[in-house]
């Protein structure tokens, strides 16, 4: 099965309350699944690959066997495409789980969408904090 994802990742203050937020498209554009979690006080680039990888599970947990990846972080697309290289060591555990996930299930592309065409992800990122916070 092939599938696309959309993900996001944020935190308010870097670090600060963080949500991930990703969805996963049939091959028809139907919306299969959303990811939308709160995941506590850490940094945008955790955030971020967070998402990914909540996202890409659930895509393997649904049968795919092609994924193309879509984000509006440079930094994930480009480390996870070769591009840039993995400098730090709190990122590093989270793009060897996202190597191995992309093993698991075959192919997966990462491509770079601009924010504007990321909203979906974001409006889940915003919900998930929005929730967590609002009891504090």
């Amino acid at each position: 099965m092939k599938f696309s994802t959309y993900t996001d990742g944020g935190a308010r203050g870097n670090p600060g309350p963080a949500g991930i937020g990703g969805v996963v498209y049939d091959e028809q554009g139907q919306v299969v699944a959303e990811v939308s979690e709160y995941i506590g006080e850490t940094t945008n680039n955790q955030a971020e690959y967070r998402a990914l990888l909540a996202t890409l599970l659930k895509a393997h947990e649904l049968g795919a066997k092609e994924v193309d990846c879509y984000a509006d972080s440079l930094l994930v697309v480009n480390q996870m495409n070769g591009k840039w290289r993995v400098k730090h060591a709190e990122i590093q555990p989270l793009v060897i789980q996202a190597h191995n996930l992309r093993t698991q299930i075959g192919r997966v592309r990462f491509h770079h969408v601009p924010r504007e065409q990321n909203t979906a992800a974001d409006a889940l990122v915003n919900k998930a904090i929005d929730a967590a916070t609002a009891s504090r």
